[in-house]
This record gives C-alpha cells, sequence and structure tokens, in this order.
C-alpha cells in the first residue's frame, strides 16, 4: 500500500474523471435511472458523492489542526440538502462538489498532509487514511454508475493496487459478519497478487499468507479470483450476475462468502 498521499489524491483525481465522463451522456432521463445501488438512481449516487465531498470538507479542518473537529450532528442538514436537489441538481452540483474537494487536497501542501490526524471509529487516521476513505467509497460509487450502463465494467485498476490492502485490515474486522458456521478459505487474488486466509466464526479475520505463513492455511477450501472482483465482495458487490468468468470456487464457498460480506 502506498505511503505517499499524493498518489492517493492523484487516484482519486482519476476516479472523479471517470465519474465525470460517465455522467456526461446520461441526459436528463438517464440520470433518474437506476443504479447498481437498488434504493439510489444514478443522481442518488451523486448526490451522495457530493454531499460526502462536502462533509469531507467541513472534516478538514479539524483533521489539520486549525480547527474544532465536526461532529456527526453536522451531517444530517447537508444530507437533507442535497436530498431536496432535483436529479439535474443533484448531478452538476455533485460533480461541482466532488472537484471543490480535489482541488482543496491538491492544494494542501507536504507540511499540511503530514499533520493530518482523524479519529474514526477508533482508528487515528493520517492523511493516507483520510483519503484511502473517500477513495474506496468514490471509486465503488463510480463503479455503480458505471455497471449501469456496462454489465462488465470494473473497479478502476489504479484504485484496486491502492485499496486492495484495505480488505484483510479494514474492512473484513469492520464489515464481515460472524457466521454461527465457521468459514475457513484461503483466498488467492491476481492483479495485484495476494495471499489471505479468511477466518470467519465469531469475528471475521483476514491473514496475510506471504512469506512462510502459508502453512497456517493447511487443509482449507481455495478461492481464486481478480483482486478487482475480491474489492466488490467487500462492499456487497459481487452477486452471480456481476462475478467475472475467471473466479474459481465452488459456489456454494461463494455464496458463503457474499453472506460475510452483505454489503452496507
Amino acid at each position: 500500500m502506498s505511503s505517499d498521499p499524493r498518489h492517493w489524491i492523484a487516484t482519486l483525481r482519476n476516479s472523479h474523471e471517470r465519474l465525470a465522463s460517465l455522467a456526461a451522456p446520461l441526459g436528463t432521463g438517464g440520470v433518474r435511472g437506476p443504479s447498481y445501488c437498488s434504493d439510489w438512481t444514478i443522481a442518488q449516487v451523486m448526490s451522495h458523492i457530493g454531499s460526502g465531498a462536502e462533509i469531507s470538507l467541513l472534516i478538514l479542518p479539524g483533521a489539520l489542526g486549525e480547527g474544532e473537529p465536526v461532529g456527526q450532528d453536522a451531517f444530517p442538514p447537508v444530507w437533507d440538502t442535497w436530498n431536496a436537489k432535483s436529479p439535474d441538481a443533484q448531478v452538476a452540483d455533485g460533480l461541482a462538489a466532488d472537484e471543490k474537494h480535489l482541488q482543496r487536497l491538491e492544494q494542501l501542501t507536504d507540511d499540511e498532509l503530514a499533520k493530518v490526524r482523524l479519529p474514526f471509529f477508533g482508528m487515528d487516521l493520517d492523511a493516507v487514511g483520510m483519503i484511502r476513505l473517500r477513495l474506496g467509497e468514490h471509486a465503488l460509487h463510480t463503479w455503480d454508475v458505471a455497471v449501469s450502463a456496462d454489465p462488465a465494467a470494473v473497479v478502476s485498476p489504479d484504485a484496486v493496487t491502492l485499496l486492495i490492502d484495505n480488505v484483510p485490515q479494514v474492512l473484513a474486522p469492520r464489515l464481515g459478519k460472524p457466521q454461527e458456521e465457521p468459514l475457513r478459505l484461503r483466498i488467492r487474488t491476481t492483479g495485484p497478487d495476494r495471499d489471505y486466509l479468511l477466518v470467519a466464526a465469531d469475528a471475521v479475520t483476514m491473514t496475510d499468507l506471504s512469506g512462510d505463513a502459508g502453512a497456517a492455511a493447511q487443509g482449507a477450501r481455495e478461492v481464486s479470483l481478480p483482486a478487482e472482483a475480491l474489492l466488490r465482495l467487500a462492499y456487497g458487490r459481487l452477486d452471480p450476475a456481476h462475478t467475472p468468468a475467471d473466479v474459481q470456487a465452488d459456489p456454494a464457498d461463494l455464496d458463503r462468502l457474499r453472506a460475510v460480506f452483505p454489503g452496507f
């Protein structure tokens, strides 16, 4: 995982440009159509991107130590404002707010990036951690828009390369659902290559099996899939209709993995 926050900001910039290119040809009717998120139109996804950008800008001064931390009670009024916009405004304003947030990140000096500290659900995030949160949300919601027109769409490879290590470190223990019947699987990925042991029981853990740790997975059944597919799985976006043909796994194991990561 890259430790250079500017690498993360540049990847977030690429995700913004992709989203803008996807939204441009949709027109008034298209933005009212469904996204991958079953309860959201494409315009509502764009509204979520926009409100997230606005909230990120509210949080940034506190993360830089230049203002009081913003509490979660500041968020509902932002969401209410965005929910009240027309679909066309949600798209246009969403892209504008996203651009404004990106420009602010790009303008941060090295010293400012070095002093970022953001408390987040028991974690103390630095600049990379803060931007990682935004990139994960942004890249996956961009896929939600892309896949509405192209069922074979994938999450941008540059985002996957940065985000894949977030799956065992953050997403599995925080988003994974404990299982009454324990599940133990060795998960190998390509593009980039990773090797993990997933255990879902009273808690969900994913252990890195690189180096000499492979013996820990002895006896575990195996799943092989692109890293992009594992990332989407962790966010609840690997239903059978959007599972790549090169995934190698027992169908029952895949179904159990989907139950561990139902999305949110």
